[in-house]
């Protein structure tokens, strides 16, 4: 689901991706990837609380499993404490 997204992260080193995360769910996963004409907002599914960083935590482990890139590459810029986030992922 997240092909698109990842040719673009491997030819220019770098992306920006919006996240609606939804913690306290069974297993980490993207469920749905929304699109309007302006954006693309990535759902997905945290299998981590929504306490203590936790989810958070949980989704940039996803994230830079999903990448190939070490977890310090990827960054929450704005939303920790939202379930909407921006997130900045690099090599």
């Amino acid at each position: 689901m997240l092909s698109d997204f990842k040719k673009s992260f491997n030819a220019s080193g770098e992306i920006y991706l919006t996240i609606k995360a939804h913690p306290g769910m069974p297993k980490t996963v993207v469920k749905e990837i929304m699109k309007d004409e302006e954006s693309e907002i990535i759902k997905i599914d945290v299998a981590a609380p929504a306490e203590k960083n936790k989810a958070n935590e949980e989704l940039i482990k996803f994230l830079a499993r999903e990448f190939a890139t070490d977890k310090s590459k990827v960054k929450i810029i704005s939303g920790a404490g939202d379930r909407l986030k921006l997130v900045k992922i690099g090599k």
